[in-house]
């Protein structure tokens, strides 16, 4: 594989590392998280003014038509400054779902809206019971006239409390944990039924609980083929992970080097606490954990997209166990190293920490993915 990038991904790569270098210090990112959305929406109206908010999307949608490395590259870059956005739920889930199966005019009223940031969207899917089985769904829908009428809840809905529409799975025939009979419903904030619950999570982001309460949704807002939404939500998920192991990648890079400057800086004996061979030595443990898991990340992006599911699956599942393995190795490393300060608000190590944590257990764990892997390779755990 050719893991180069080209020019113009270059420019893209020096560019948002300049806009967030600039706008995104530490300081600026706790005033930032005290706003009404959680996030600053003067940022997000200058992403979609230099295209990021398009970045995945064609040229007639207000986009340039860029793919899983392109956004790896946005994404590391968010990963570094720790960035509060809602860029992953409405660009990369929510918009990535419309874009791939939405008829043409939902492509062409909403994809042109989301890249000029005029709207945000929440991809609403989890559920209290799935775990990280990503076709177990219990919210159900059922066929109502010429529309559909939806009942159930969903918990954890990436930045569901600011959205203004929600794509929805639901439930149209089936058990609960079958692939088959999922539908995807595109529903607006203030529908009739439909209420929300928005709270902080541990990383500085914000989430929603979801409650549908006889919901009505018209054919015309249906994504893709009624009841065959999973093959569609396994496909854009395999492109959040891949998007999410990127972000990752920036956070561990970030941390790492705090680490280090900080054992070049702290002074005890009589001289930096760096020179101690036995911290050297697991300074080294943790740029060896940072450089496999930028392998990994560079990996998942690549194999996004691949029309062999099992593959994309099995690429995935093990960019996935990588980035947990190396987030939680880097970020105890630096806690430990930093002592006390690590853990206070004040100062971003234990910052960084948290959103690993977070990223970890996001669409499955290190530990599910691996169980995922011994599955598909040669059966060696039982189903």
């Amino acid at each position: 594989m050719d893991f180069e990038l080209s020019g113009e991904q270059r420019l893209l790569k020096d560019s948002i590392e300049r806009l967030m270098a600039d706008r995104y210090t530490f300081e600026a990112r706790n005033r930032f998280m005290a706003e009404a959305d959680g996030f600053s929406r003067d940022l997000w109206r200058h992403y979609a003014e230099l295209g990021l908010l398009g970045l995945s999307y064609s040229e007639e949608h207000g986009g340039i038509g860029g793919g899983p490395v392109e956004t790896m590259i946005v994404m590391e870059a968010f990963g570094r400054a720790l960035a509060l956005e809602p860029y992953l739920a409405t660009v990369v889930l929510s918009g990535g779902l419309i874009d791939a199966g939405g008829n043409a005019a939902l492509r062409d009223d909403l994809l042109p809206r989301i890249a000029s940031g005029e709207m945000r969207l929440a991809f609403a899917h989890a559920e209290r019971q799935a775990r990280y089985c990503l076709s177990d769904v219990a919210a159900t829908a059922r066929q109502d006239g010429t529309g559909y009428m939806l009942e159930g809840a969903k918990t954890l809905v990436l930045h569901g409390d600011s959205a203004d529409r929600f794509v929805v799975s639901a439930r149209l025939s089936g058990d609960r944990r079958d692939e088959a009979g999922i539908g995807l419903f595109l529903v607006d904030a203030g529908a009739t039924g439909l209420s929300r619950r928005g709270y902080p999570t541990v990383d500085g982001l914000r989430a929603a609980e979801l409650a549908l309460d006889g919901v009505r949704v018209s054919s015309e807002r249906v994504i893709g083929t009624p009841g065959e939404a999973f093959p569609l939500i396994d496909r854009v998920v395999a492109r959040a992970i891949a998007a999410i192991c990127a972000e990752a990648v920036g956070a561990m890079e970030v941390l790492h080097g705090l680490t280090v400057d900080y054992l070049k800086t702290r002074r005890q004996f009589g001289k930096p606490i760096g020179d101690f061979q036995v911290l050297q030595h697991r300074a080294a443990e943790m740029l060896v954990a940072l450089e496999q898991a930028r392998s990994m990340a560079m990996f998942a992006a690549m194999m996004a997209d691949d029309p062999d599911a099992a593959a994309r699956r099995r690429a995935i599942s093990a960019a996935k166990v990588q980035i947990g393995h190396s987030g939680r190795l880097i970020g105890q490393q630096a806690i430990q190293l930093h002592g006390g300060i690590g853990m206070t608000m004040e100062y971003s190590a234990g910052h960084y920490f948290k959103r690993l944590t977070a990223i970890n257990t996001l669409f499955g764990d290190a530990d599910h993915h691996l169980l995922q892997l011994a599955r598909m390779d040669g059966g060696l755990i039982a189903a």
